[in-house]
């Protein structure tokens, strides 16, 4: 396995929801690295396991029905699953730190955005309440946000859904982390704020090294900027591969599909590859593969035998039977879903 970065290591991870009709694993054994100044981006369907994962690094998975039950995460050293709460909520915003899906509803509706970073600093920092509305501020300034002064006076929902957004990246960098997990940073903004937003992100990543894992299911955003690439499906890390590999030559069938399904900058209206299917209930997975029955080519030892993630060739790589891109078929010649013990 590849070795694994200083700034954040996530080895085996399994988060667990404990329900009435059993205990079902939602994130399967994940593992990631991820050096300072470097992006890697999440990607997957919605219900992959994706911000799940990103919540088990903060230690924010809502216990019960949820508990982190293996693995082993450190950040810059320190093994967050080994502190106790009052230590890990200490870390949260000071070593890693977290920008949230729906800035509307991350934002408390009653508090003013000046109350909201004021209290990110003052939970941290021992400064008066004159020095902490300084710092908010110029992290308001530093996010682009115009007259920074007189929004410490706004409530959100007075704000654009863009300015919102910088307010949540304020937020979470005031206390200058070493990590940064970005759960779907643009959702619901329209293209041309997304462009902004990104371009914040990273121009404050160069700025202060930060490592950045970024969740999103929007690949057009991850050829943007990420580094690396690790494709989730069904709570398991299915292919990892530089951003660059996975975009020109992607081996795992799950990630042919997710990029088959694009549609072309040059306005094509051929019809688009669809995976068939849909990501599997974690109550009722597959026996071996757990893409085996969305896969076109599934073949004997997909259904009898689960694969492990391997080194394949400079990437990661969970699969019995890798195929080259081309050979994924278009929407209209795609195969339904497959039937246990499919030949080979």
């Amino acid at each position: 396995m590849r070795s694994i970065g200083d700034s954040l290591s996530v080895r085996d991870l399994r988060t667990t929801l404990f329900l009435r009709d059993g205990r079902v694993d939602v994130v399967r054994g994940v593992s990631f690295g991820l050096r300072e100044g470097e992006t890697l981006a999440l990607v997957g369907e919605s219900g992959c396991g994706k911000t799940m994962t990103a919540l088990s690094v903060m230690r924010l998975v809502p216990d019960p029905p949820a508990r982190i039950t293996g693995g082993q995460i450190l950040a810059d050293g320190k093994d967050l699953l080994a502190l106790r709460e009052h230590e890990m909520r200490a870390l949260r915003g000071e070593l890693v730190s977290m920008i949230f899906q729906e800035p509307l509803t991350s934002l408390d509706p009653v508090f003013t955005i000046g109350d909201q970073v004021i209290e990110a600093i003052t939970a941290h920092r021992a400064v008066s309440r004159r020095e902490a509305m300084d710092m908010a501020v110029e992290i308001l300034k530093e996010m682009q946000i115009p007259s920074p002064e007189k929004r410490l006076g706004d409530y959100p929902h007075q704000l654009s859904g863009g300015l919102r957004q910088r307010v949540m990246i304020a937020m979470a960098l005031v206390l200058d982390p070493k990590v940064l997990i970005a759960d779907e940073p643009t959702t619901a903004l329209d293209v041309t704020i997304q462009a902004q937003i990104l371009d914040l992100i990273r121009a404050e990543q160069d700025r202060r090294r930060l490592a950045v894992l970024l969740i999103t299911h929007n690949l057009a955003v991850v050829s943007q900027v990420a580094d690396r690439v690790a494709v989730m499906y069904a709570g398991e890390i299915v292919e990892e591969a530089g951003a660059g590999e996975i975009f020109s030559e992607p081996r795992h069938p799950y990630t042919q599909g997710l990029l088959s399904s694009i549609p072309s900058a040059g306005g094509d209206r051929k019809r688009l590859y669809t995976i068939p299917g849909r990501v599997p209930d974690p109550r009722r997975l597959p026996p071996a593969c757990l893409f085996a029955p969305r896969c076109p080519y599934a073949i004997d030892r997909c259904w009898k035998q689960h694969p492990e993630l391997a080194p394949d060739g400079g990437r990661l790589l969970r699969c019995w039977n890798p195929q080259p891109f081309t050979a994924l078929r278009p929407v209209e010649e795609a195969p339904s879903e497959r039937t246990a013990g499919s030949a080979e």
